[in-house]
């Protein structure tokens, strides 16, 4: 089973809100060769507790905006 998230993206902020299937993500890392969605990965993977292979980046991987899929 698989959930998809939309997914807003804010900079130099530390946080993860949750609604329906929204997300708000803060982050730390700059968005320069990727490592903005590896911490993106690795955060939402630790928010509910699976492995980084289990979440992917469906849409928007050079935008703010992102589709997300948690696979369980």
């Amino acid at each position: 089973m698989s959930v998809l998230y939309k997914v807003s993206v804010s900079f130099h902020k530390d946080f993860i809100k949750i609604t329906g299937d929204q997300m708000e993500l803060g982050i730390m890392a700059k968005p320069v060769k990727g490592k903005a969605n590896l911490e993106i990965i690795k955060k939402v993977a630790e928010h509910f507790g699976v492995s980084k292979s289990k979440i992917r980046i469906v849409s928007g991987e050079k935008s703010q905006d992102k589709i997300i899929e948690v696979m369980s």
